[in-house]
């Protein structure tokens, strides 16, 4: 998942309907809202924070009556998270864990496995966290892709389903066992957004009560902007192909919430004429094929929202609508389906009242 800044005066399109477009998969992308430089009369200017983390950007812009910048703090958050859970980061310690070479992990990585952990079972399966060896086989993690087939695909299906578990020793030690020395952990449909909570702790821990921070397209937003409007998220419309540049479908409006949106038309390889996304269904071991293009999730914390889209986007559009249908009093605010009827692309929306 990856998100591009757009300019806050460019017009979103109507959000629903039949689409002549060529569509592969959508992403989302924040738009910050005008008046983001200052507001005037409030006695408060925006501080904007960018930078690189976890193999992507992150943008950050909150308003503080100090002006602090806190950029080298964040800065410093984010690298030791990725020493933490990035599989690029050769001496990571999800790197050391996978390899078998350590055991004991820091409070960070058991959050993640508990948290992966609660996601699969509560998702029926659709998010997994041990699909690494698939991920890396298929060409979408930091190995060469391999020559898939039936028998690569069993072979690799094994390793897949028996989650990890975390042991909290009484000398204060936390220790994670794999099901097998084989199993490869993979983080990235639940770290970003696990990341960007973490953000967004640090930020009220300073005090600041209105912001918005983006990493890599996972997005909370907190409080309103001074002048009292929320924070504005648009979600891109379908593109042809990975390189087509990025226009807004819709705008939604976030305060006290997260959204993430799951796609895969930016992230795919092609072979033989046949399109494979990076979304890997852990019961097949293959990549999804249906008609489901993206999966938008506002919810009340964005590392649930980032695995929820992922599941989604793996279970597909009738699973998925079954499975919200089953948990109408999850924590899920808003569920943006778009999806392809043959001719061009339609939206679904689901709207959990009881939460807004």
């Amino acid at each position: 998942m990856r998100t591009n800044i757009f300019d806050s005066d460019r017009n979103a399109a109507t959000s629903s309907g039949t689409r002549t477009t060529a569509c592969i998969m959508v992403l989302m992308s924040m738009v910050l809202a005008c008046g983001c430089s200052g507001m005037g009369g409030k006695g408060k200017e925006a501080v904007k924070l960018r930078g690189q983390a976890q193999g992507t950007y992150y943008s950050i812009t909150y308003y503080d009556e100090k002006n602090r910048d806190f950029q080298s703090e964040i800065d410093s958050l984010l690298k030791e998270f990725d020493m933490t859970a990035s599989l690029w980061e050769e001496k990571s310690l999800l790197r050391r864990v996978n390899d078998n070479s350590d055991s004991v992990v820091n409070e960070d990585f058991a959050q993640l496995v508990e948290m992966s952990r609660e996601m699969h079972d509560y998702s029926e399966g659709a998010f997994d966290c041990t699909v690494g060896k698939l991920v890396n086989a298929w060409g979408f993690g930091f190995s060469k892709r391999e020559e898939m087939s039936d028998a690569v695909i069993d072979s690799l299906l094994q390793y897949v389903g028996a989650q990890p578990e975390i042991v909290r020793g009484e000398d204060g030690r936390i220790i994670v066992r794999k099901a097998s020395p084989e199993s490869t952990i993979d983080f990235n449909a639940i770290a970003q957004g696990y990341s960007t909570d973490m953000i967004c702790r640090f930020l009220e821990s300073k005090g600041i009560e209105s912001y918005l921070v983006d990493i890599g397209g996972e997005v909370y937003a907190k409080g309103t902007k001074p002048d009292g409007s929320e924070w504005k998220v648009g979600i891109e419309r379908p593109a042809k192909n990975k390189y087509s540049s990025p226009e807004v479908e819709t705008t939604i409006s976030l305060r006290d919430r997260a959204v993430v949106t799951s796609g895969n038309y930016r992230k795919y390889y092609e072979k033989d004429g046949v399109r494979y996304s990076h979304t890997i269904d852990p019961s097949t071991g293959r990549p999804v094929m249906h008609t489901l293009l993206s999966v938008t999730v506002v919810d009340v914390s964005t590392w649930r929202a980032d695995a929820l889209a992922t599941a989604f986007m793996v279970m597909g559009m009738e699973k998925a609508k079954e499975f919200i249908a089953r948990h109408p009093d999850d924590s899920m605010e808003k569920v943006i389906f778009i999806y392809s009827d043959g001719e061009g692309y339609r939206m679904w929306e689901f709207v959990n009242e009881g939460i807004r």
